[in-house]
């Protein structure tokens, strides 16, 4: 029997214009239903209204037998990697752009969010990363990923040089605009604008992608899921790691960033029916025919 949910958070990308509106509606949803609404404290302080509790994410990790994310991919990413850890489910209600995993349209949350919340529902895990800067024997920088880890140059001239261990064996020296590691919910993001292959969200595996590689022959590689990847920083000007494009790091020469599995993963809610192929169609467009020229 799946479980009820009794107390169920919000996050909500309040800056976006409409999205107060609907967090409200969303509130008022779930408590004509009788349950506990938390809200992100950051979000309920621009709501300003009574009828639920601020919590942070401690509290929300505590407390919540499920988050609701309403935003873009963006917000969708910054939950899973404060709450991935307590092992909250999550739902993603798109209001932005493109929706990868926010996979619920706003025009359709309603009916969605009822079928979750009476059980119809189908659930997957999905890999999260972590990235740890050594410089010497001293960690200077940690971060939990679900997207990506990206190492790069942030200058506008010049390539950075990187070389890379995979469980502590020499794989390759590369000179590059960057190298990303990417989970299977990342290989439709950055990694994928930079060639890399789609991974299913199921394949327990991890992509290393070159970001427009010096040499041509450097092409992307799938790796084991638990492999232990360290890149180190051999020579460009202002490098950098960024953690899902989100979170960033100045580097120096000299410096390892070592990529893992993080020993806890996402725990995402579907409304039944959901199909991940679908999102590609979708998402991708590969749903459309290819323009043919006339003669």
């Amino acid at each position: 029997m799946k479980p009820a949910f009794a107390c169920v958070a919000l996050v909500g990308r309040y800056q976006s214009e409409g999205v107060g509106e609907t967090l409200l509606e969303i509130v008022a949803f779930l408590r004509e239903r009788g349950i506990e609404v938390l809200v992100e404290a950051d979000t309920a302080e621009v709501l300003g209204r009574d009828g639920f509790t601020a919590a942070d994410v401690a509290q929300i990790g505590e407390r919540a037998d499920l988050a609701i994310a309403l935003g873009g991919d963006g917000t969708m990413l910054n939950l899973a990697r404060n709450l991935s850890r307590f092992q909250v489910p999550l739902v993603g209600i798109n209001h932005g752009r493109l929706g990868f995993v926010t996979d619920i349209p706003l025009e359709q949350w309603r009916g969605a969010l009822g079928q979750i919340l009476d059980g119809g529902y189908t659930s997957e895990d999905r890999t999260l990363i972590t990235a740890r800067v050594l410089r010497g024997n001293e960690e200077v920088w940690h971060h939990v990923a679900m997207n990506d880890v990206v190492v790069n140059r942030s200058s506008r001239t010049g390539m950075i040089e990187l070389q890379v261990h995979v469980d502590g064996v020499y794989m390759y020296n590369q000179r590059a605009d960057g190298l990303i590691v990417a989970t299977p919910t990342g290989s439709t993001a950055y990694a994928l604008s930079a060639n890399g292959p789609i991974l299913h969200p199921r394949l327990a595996g991890l992509v290393l992608v070159p970001i427009a590689p010096q040499a041509l022959s450097n092409r992307p590689i799938a790796l084991p899921d638990d492999a232990r990847i360290s890149i180190r920083v051999v020579d460009g000007r202002e490098p950098r790691v960024a953690g899902d494009m989100q979170v960033f790091s100045d580097l120096q020469i000299g410096d390892d960033i070592v990529v893992e599995r993080a020993p806890f993963s996402a725990h995402f809610l579907h409304p039944s029916g959901y199909s991940y192929f679908a999102t590609l169609r979708s998402k991708l467009n590969w749903h459309e025919l290819p323009i043919l020229s006339r003669p």
